[in-house]
């Protein structure tokens, strides 16, 4: 996780995506993070945006479907795009203590 912090300070633009569902991310979210569920990302990936100098951070719960979303996108010719392992729970143990954890 600390390598993602200082990925985020070094990186010039990148984009929050989260696959949770909507009742998780009423529960705790990062701020300006695009809300695309998991089960609506084959209908819904145009909405996030391709640019080359833009990093996709994907997040869940837990890192694990996030994992899959990371993998997904590369297959759609997402260059730059990484996983928060650990998810939301880690970002909130050991990043940022005011995003709420559940």
């Amino acid at each position: 996780m600390c390598g993602l912090k200082f990925l985020l300070k070094r990186c010039c633009r990148y984009r929050l995506v989260d696959v949770r569902q909507p009742a998780e991310n009423l529960l705790a979210r990062l701020p300006d993070s695009l809300l695309i569920p998991l089960n609506e990302l084959a209908a819904r990936s145009a909405e996030i945006p391709a640019e080359p100098d833009t990093l996709l951070v994907v997040y869940c719960h837990h890192g694990i479907r996030s994992q899959q979303v990371a993998a997904f996108l590369q297959s759609r010719g997402f260059e730059s795009v990484v996983n928060i392992a650990g998810g939301i729970e880690a970002w909130s143990r050991e990043l940022d203590t005011s995003v709420a954890s559940y």
